[in-house]
């Protein structure tokens, strides 16, 4: 395991995150909820209504659409690029998840609130991506580094 620079739990530069924050596009989004009162559900509605692609992944069968957004089964299901694979998964599988995100060519990994495995940010790192851990996008964009896109329609 390589040494790591960052303390993937608590410290990031804020400019580390902005410059994810700002270059991602496709975000799959590892553990979306279909069900209004879930953590995952907020966050897949803020990040979708401030620009973002965001591609639900859940496994059940059952979930085909979240807010009207096609529901994939799986990473290697995704029929487009993806940026960012952002975990709402128990961090026990999240070095599962980091090798299906290293897999399908992802430049991010970003583990929720909670979810964290350093084992997994080395996998990742090692591979390429940019990792992060314990933090949440949604909450990271009105940090005050990060200007809104106050530039998209209503």
């Amino acid at each position: 395991m390589p040494d790591a620079d960052v303390d993937h739990i608590y410290d990031y530069d804020p400019a580390f995150l902005a410059d994810i924050l700002k270059s991602t596009k496709t975000i799959a989004m590892v553990g979306a909820s279909a069900d209004k009162t879930k953590f995952s559900y907020g966050v897949l509605r803020v990040l979708s209504e401030t620009g973002y692609d965001i591609v639900p992944v859940n496994p059940n069968p059952k979930v085909t659409e979240i807010r009207g957004i096609k529901v994939f089964h799986s990473l290697d299901e995704i029929d487009r690029p993806v940026d960012m694979v952002d975990v709402f998964r128990p961090k026990e599988e999240l070095y599962g998840i980091a090798e299906q995100a290293i897999a399908i060519g992802a430049k991010v990994l970003w583990g929720q609130i909670g979810v964290y495995d350093d084992r997994a940010a080395a996998l990742a790192e090692e591979a390429g991506l940019k990792v992060v851990m314990n933090r949440c996008p949604k909450i990271e964009l009105f940090r005050p580094f990060w200007k809104p896109r106050l530039d998209l329609p209503i």
